[in-house]
């Protein structure tokens, strides 16, 4: 006889960073994620799941369930010194581990913060790390925390390093950032799993984020399995996905991006194959780590009394990393001393910890298969995100789900799922009022159809989406409209020929930018304290507007 299914659940919410809608097996790859398909397998997968398209506005999204910018971080972790661009979670949000704690949720996080300010470009904002503008996460009602402050950097000798309040340095001469949050996360589990009470963790990988960085085990798995090139990838993948029924047949495979190029032309062949492996074996050893994650709730025996969720923070990441562009932003040598080169340099092998390369647009282009645009932006290459839950006895195995869902939704799901209640105020602040709305019943097999419009502002580049029609744009450029049940892929713009929807829509997106702290980018950019990220952007970002 089966054990009863616990009233309060535990919750995993796993999180990669900077990774495609298709880079996953279960969602089309070739790359072996034996654990993530497994529990998509016994569990459901969601076809039209959501970010926000970038690292920092999808993580206040998700930890507030409100839109970025009503939680202070409608850009990154620069202060611009606007209400919705202080770079921080403001007092007037709270995160899922303030509103879970009253329910007797034990709180835990690991791996990537990134929404407390600057922690990498001033030892000064390091220095006053728990201040207002410079909160943790033990700052904002986790009781455990082991990972970083920043964001992205070497996966060898990882900077920001915190185990709870305590800033630690990397150890050990095997130190890999993938694999120490992957054990951080399991200790967790072995620490408080046994308890009586349920827990709530957060697990944000780095990976797989340039740099390429990898152990070599993983990378021999890879090598020469991306000769075939760019072109045959995203053909294959997008088969796989119409085969598995998350893509509908009417929706084309996009046209290989306009800044990507044949296959056929290129002359450094082997080394594009080799970053792609790279690449993939940042994602496989994620994969093994997330196995482990799973082996920990079933030594306990209660993988059946937890709700396990995973997605990206973004599409694929199309930044070029021109040589010598981020050097400025990290350092110099290794740990060891050594010298690093930082760029898409042909002539030197990624891989190891004295390069810093990415895998550049062709292969983001793959990552984002079916779609067009990538990281940034707010078509559908760059806001989609694999996403799946698993939770065995409440969760049916197998299962396909259509209705569109965001980041915003997660905290009133799992508020939801823990039977406890959203606050108006916290530590004597008045709580704004959640933006997203509880998919729960979506993941228990029930009819779910979201009431509002998912709203999207990027560095300029704006969205929504109502039901099936979506009004986007690149900035600066004008409004494009797209009917997603028979175009989800972008390739039919129906502006012209509808011009009362895209003022409808337009309405609708401008009413909400005028109540939700949104700014025009010009007035962004022209901030003193955007300066360095606009050099940064412009450097490395091909897309970004000369």
């Amino acid at each position: 006889m089966e054990a009863e299914l616990s009233s309060q659940p535990n919750v995993i919410l796993i999180m990669a960073d900077d990774m495609g809608f298709s880079d996953i097996g279960c969602y089309g790859s070739e790359i072996e994620t034996p654990n993530l398909d497994r529990l998509g397998a016994n569990g459901v997968r969601f076809s039209q799941f959501y970010n926000y398209a970038r690292c920092c506005p999808t993580r206040a999204s998700l930890q507030t369930g409100l839109y970025p910018h009503r939680a202070g971080i409608g850009h990154m972790v620069g202060d611009y010194n606007l209400p919705g661009y202080r770079g921080f979670l403001n007092r007037n949000c709270v995160t899922i581990a303030e509103a879970l704690k009253p329910a007797g949720y034990k709180t835990l996080m690991v791996g990537k913060w990134h929404i407390g300010g600057s922690f990498r470009f001033s030892e000064l904002e390091s220095a006053r790390a728990g201040e207002e503008c410079y909160p943790r996460p033990l700052d904002r009602g986790y009781d455990r925390f082991w990972g970083t402050l920043s964001g992205g950097g070497s996966y060898f000798s990882t900077h920001a390093l915190y185990d709870d309040n305590e800033a630690i340095e990397p150890e050990g001469d095997d130190f890999y950032y993938t694999d120490k949050i992957s054990d951080a996360a399991s200790g967790f589990i072995d620490e408080y799993g046994p308890d009586n009470k349920p827990f709530f963790m957060h697990v944000c990988y780095t990976a797989p984020h340039w740099p390429l960085h990898a152990l070599e085990e993983d990378i021999d798995k890879y090598r020469n399995k991306y000769i075939c090139g760019w072109d045959q990838l995203r053909e294959n993948r997008y088969e796989e996905l119409i085969g598995s029924k998350l893509l509908d047949s009417r929706w084309a495979l996009s046209p290989r991006d306009a800044d990507s190029r044949p296959w056929g032309s290129v002359t450094k062949q082997d080394w594009e194959d080799a970053r792609m492996a790279v690449y993939a074996a940042q994602i496989d050893r994620m994969d093994q780590g997330i196995g482990r994650i799973m082996a920990s709730l079933r030594k306990h025996n209660i993988e059946r009394d937890t709700l396990v969720m995973f997605l990206s923070d973004n599409g694929g990441c199309a930044e070029l990393l021109g040589e010598d562009g981020v050097k400025a932003f990290h350092a110099a040598e290794t740990k060891n001393g050594e010298p690093i080169r930082y760029g898409n340099i042909p002539d030197l092998t990624p891989g190891t910890d004295t390069t810093f390369m990415s895998y550049d647009l062709p292969w983001a282009n793959a990552s984002d298969t079916p779609f067009r645009y990538f990281k940034h932006y707010v078509h559908e290459g760059g806001i989609s995100t694999p996403f799946i839950a698993h939770w065995p006895g409440k969760i049916a195995p197998g299962r396909i789900e259509h209705s569109p869902a965001a980041v915003i939704d997660f905290l009133p799901t799992i508020i939801d799922a823990a039977g406890t209640t959203y606050p108006t105020t916290y530590n004597g602040n008045d709580i704004h009022s959640v933006d997203g709305e509880s998919f729960l019943p979506a993941l228990t097999g029930n009819n779910w159809h979201r009431n509002d419009p998912i709203y999207w502002e990027h560095e300029g580049n704006c969205a929504v989406r109502l039901d099936n029609w979506k009004l986007v744009s690149k900035w600066p450029g004008d409004w494009e409209l797209y009917d997603l049940s028979v175009d989800r892929t972008e390739l039919n713009n129906l502006a012209e020929q509808s011009p009362d929807r895209v003022n409808q829509l337009s309405g609708l997106h401008s009413d909400w930018a005028n109540r939700s702290n949104v700014e025009p980018w010009d007035k962004i950019l022209a901030s003193p304290g955007a300066a360095p990220f606009k050099i940064w952007l412009q450097d490395n970002d091909p897309l970004y507007p000369k």
